[in-house]
């Protein structure tokens, strides 16, 4: 037996002989207490003995328990007591810290120095001029519209990514929309569907179609154009998102625990309450690239020329090269692509899928960026870079790699108080913002966390605005790749531009004979009509790589 086997069986035979006879010689209230304590620890131990299901309660009976209890506070003993300000994943808590501070309007600033090795390997910096500038107001909007769209969008540089109501509670999805409002961003509305807290505060709405088609779907699941044409001519509607991937699960449909679905949520989504609602991995109208072009005309006529596009996270890239072929081949180009990093995500996910499925968000946005140069429509479409922005530099490294704004989830979840418990899944939210309990989230008031909302996004901008101004520049479009050090694994640093050399505009169509191997191998290997690749094997020659 072990030590605590050997203990159960002394108490619940000594330990409740001796209190029981006590209390009956005594009468003492207090040993009534304890003959009361030892009954309840040798039901509860039996119990583990001979019909718990866990093996640890039968060798540790009763005390087992203490593991279990501290087991579930595992996270926030180390967020609170263990981690230090540079060590957490996914957000540190200097990162953290950061959007708290700037969220309340109170001093953001540190001392004595950063806590940073910049000696690290893949280490990010910048260099900084001695002629710092002031950037003009009007360098502070994005124009999203490409030559087919009729009602194009100024858009800010920092917006609100894609959350749905559902896998955020009702006051969030307000909160964040009011704050959207107050600070001149849009508020893209997950693949959830437009409810009616998306549009009770008139914030700015990208509305996002996923591949469950959530409202603009028949109860067949199929595309209702009716419905869509509805919702997309409101005024709040700026924009429409079709969602073909998600940097949290790329390959994986949205996953709606049913324990959140209430009755509400299920009319909005036109879903049943009894079961996970679970998106198909793949967008039912954009089964090929020339399907997903026509569909995005398809939306832009019905919702009246506002600007479209779609979401993705890159995995293969000669999948990605097969849309750019399909939009020269039909002379359809979205407004914008957003291209979410692998690092991304707000909801549930396989474990596998987060970590091992898809590409990093600034090897991305450079990729997709050259890939539009290279095929000649870079100047027709905007990139919106999405994942894991928490400071203005995270900003200025999307900006500079080739995005033209960004988005941000979590970070906006910490403006509304997020502590990063990890219980997004679980319908047990601590702080109100990923749940459907009503108890929960009527913690949240709106107009406080939409103030939050406001201050987060106006003060990290204004930081990237100074960023931007110490490098000696004057325009956020001055950004450039080659601004943005590396530290390399020998300790020189190397500008993200060096890693392979930029392509010129028409280059894929051209296919020069100095170009890189690896892109005439992707543009060779796809096709418009379809998004299936076989991936070949190439090793990269030395040649390769100094070019």
């Amino acid at each position: 037996m072990t030590i605590m086997q050997k203990a159960f069986w002394l108490i619940a035979s000594l330990g409740n002989l001796i209190s029981l006879s006590l209390y009956l010689s005594t009468a003492n209230v207090f040993f009534l207490f304890l003959f009361s304590v030892t009954l309840l620890y040798t039901v509860v131990g039996l119990y583990d003995l001979y019909v718990g299901p866990h093996s640890l309660n039968r060798l540790y009976p009763v005390v087992a328990y203490i593991r279990y209890f501290l087991e579930s506070f595992r996270v926030e003993i180390q967020q609170y007591f263990i981690a230090n300000d540079t060590e957490e994943r996914p957000f540190n808590r200097e990162q953290r810290s950061l959007v708290y501070q700037r969220s309340k309007n109170v001093r953001d600033t540190i001392a004595f120095g950063t806590q940073r090795d910049l000696m690290e390997e893949n280490y990010l910096s910048l260099w900084h001029s001695l002629a710092p500038k002031k950037l003009d107001h009007s360098e502070k909007r994005v124009t999203i519209g490409g030559p087919d769209c009729l009602l194009p969008y100024e858009a800010s540089h920092l917006n609100i990514s894609a959350m749905s109501f559902g896998a955020l509670s009702q006051n969030a999805i307000e909160a964040l929309n009011l704050g959207a409002r107050k600070a001149g961003c849009y508020h893209n509305t997950g693949e959830g569907a437009v409810s009616p807290y998306h549009l009770k505060h008139g914030g700015d709405l990208v509305w996002q179609i996923g591949t469950g088609l959530f409202g603009c779907r028949d109860h067949d699941g199929h595309f209702n154009e009716s419905s869509f044409k509805d919702m997309a001519t409101r005024t709040s509607i700026k924009m429409i998102e079709v969602k073909l991937s998600q940097g949290a699960k790329p390959g994986h449909g949205g996953v709606l625990p049913k324990s959140k679905i209430s009755d509400e949520i299920a009319a909005i989504r036109h879903i049943p309450t009894d079961r996970d609602c679970v998106s198909p991995a793949v967008n039912p109208e954009c089964t090929t690239p020339i399907d997903l072009l026509h569909f995005i005309k398809r939306l832009r006529d019905l919702s009246g020329g506002k600007p479209v596009g779609f979401k993705l996270c890159i995995g293969n890239p000669a999948e990605f090269l097969a849309i750019c072929k399909a939009m020269l081949q039909t002379g359809i180009t979205p407004d914008f692509i957003t291209v979410d990093g692998a690092e991304g995500g707000t909801g549930a996910a396989p474990v596998e899928f987060s970590n091992r499925l898809g590409m990093p968000c600034l090897e991305s946005v450079y990729f997709v960026h050259n890939a539009l140069i290279g095929s000649g429509l870079r100047d027709k479409v905007r990139i919106i870079a999405s994942g894991k922005t928490a400071s203005s530099f995270d900003l200025l490294s999307k900006l500079a790699v080739g995005a033209d704004l960004v988005n941000a989830a979590r970070t906006m979840m910490f403006a509304l108080g997020c502590i990063q418990s990890r219980h997004c899944n679980t319908n047990l939210c601590p702080t109100g913002i990923a749940t459907q309990d009503p108890a929960r989230s009527k913690a949240i008031d709106v107009t406080d966390k939409s103030n939050r909302v406001k201050n987060f996004h106006d003060n990290t901008l204004e930081s990237l605005y100074e960023l931007i101004g110490s490098m000696g520049l004057t325009s956020p479009t001055q950004l450039q790749p080659h601004m943005l050090k590396q530290r390399s694994v020998n300790g020189e640093l190397k500008s993200i531009g060096s890693h392979f050399a930029p392509l010129t505009v028409n280059a894929l169509n051209e296919l020069p004979g100095d170009m890189n191997h690896q892109w005439k191998q992707w543009w060779n290997q796809c096709q418009a009509h379809t998004f299936e690749v076989e991936e070949e094997v190439y090793i990269f020659t030395e040649a390769d790589l100094a070019s």
